[in-house]
């Protein structure tokens, strides 16, 4: 039993939870500042969030695994994954992927025991449950799948808020989204590059499949240029909350972002990982510290 648990982790990249997390947490974090009620409060409405943030993405991934799998048996990258070797059942996947989705909405629930009720996410839960599990279908008719997949952690900041504030001053998760959604968007861009021969011979959508991986890597670039517009407009709309300490923190975010497409090069894949799983890692986990650190001394 514990080795089936292990696997179905790794399966679905448990660790890799840290990409969205912080930015679910930093919206939260702009929500409470905004109107703190009670420690009881605090500690339900984080309890909600951590936990629908669990079960969203693993909902999310194990079906990936499952509707890709034929694919990944495919992809020299793909094939020793734990579908494909046998090493987890299509049942025990299945079983596991209900369980999430059953577990995510049973945490939108919490949010009606808030003071007042708010039923909100509960109401938004199967929607964004829907939307999210929809990205695993879209390599199969659209090159724009990794906008879907940025849409798709767009949601985090947007449903954070919404799960503190309800629909209150939503223009402040929206931009904080559009920088998770552009973000997001170019570094899968950068990590496609690395199937781009086998998409183009299994007939899978991707910007790289679409443009050859320099061109793509110019859009990535781009859209990254297009994250750190959107967290500059942020230091706008969060006022009075953002202030010099968060300003300095976009100047480190912009160099680990150049840094990141240093590592890719059209000529060399070679360190697509260590620019996808560590600088975006530290990317997403170094802002949210910086947001707290700025909120921290505005007190």
């Amino acid at each position: 039993m514990i080795q089936r648990v292990r696997s179905l982790l790794e399966m679905i990249r448990f660790s890799h939870t840290l990409f969205a997390l912080p930015f679910a947490l930093l919206s939260a974090a702009l929500a409470w500042n905004e109107g703190w009620h009670s420690w009881p409060q605090f500690g339900l409405q984080l309890t909600g969030i951590l936990l629908c943030m669990v079960f969203a993405r693993s909902t999310a991934m194990a079906f990936n695994r499952l509707a890709d799998r034929d694919l990944d048996a495919g992809n020299p990258r793909t094939a020793r994954r734990h579908l494909v070797t046998g090493e987890l059942s299509v049942a025990a996947v299945w079983t596991f992927t209900v369980l999430c989705a059953l577990g995510f909405v049973a945490s939108a629930s919490l949010f009606l025991l808030a003071e007042p009720p708010n039923p909100w996410p509960l109401y938004l839960s199967v929607p964004f449950l829907l939307f999210i599990c929809g990205y695993s279908l879209t390599k199969r008719f659209t090159a724009l799948c990794h906008f879907w997949l940025g849409a798709s952690l767009l949601l985090a900041p947007l449903g954070a808020w919404i799960a503190i504030r309800g629909l209150e001053r939503l223009e402040v998760p929206f931009v904080l989204g559009a920088a998770v959604f552009f973000w997001v968007a170019g570094f899968d861009i950068l990590y496609a590059c690395q199937d781009v021969d086998f998409d183009r011979q299994a007939k899978l959508h991707s910007v790289p499949a679409r443009l050859g991986v320099a061109l793509s890597l110019r859009v990535a670039m781009l859209c990254h240029f297009l994250m750190l517009s959107m967290l500059l407009v942020l230091f706008w709309v969060a006022q009075p909350h953002l202030g010099a300490i968060y300003l300095v923190g976009l100047g480190l975010i912009a160099g680990l972002l150049a840094y990141e497409h240093w590592l890719v090069r059209p000529d060399d894949l070679s360190r697509v990982n260590q620019a996808f799983f560590q600088v975006n890692g530290v990317v997403s986990v170094g802002l949210f510290l910086l947001v707290l650190a700025q909120l921290w001394i505005g007190k």
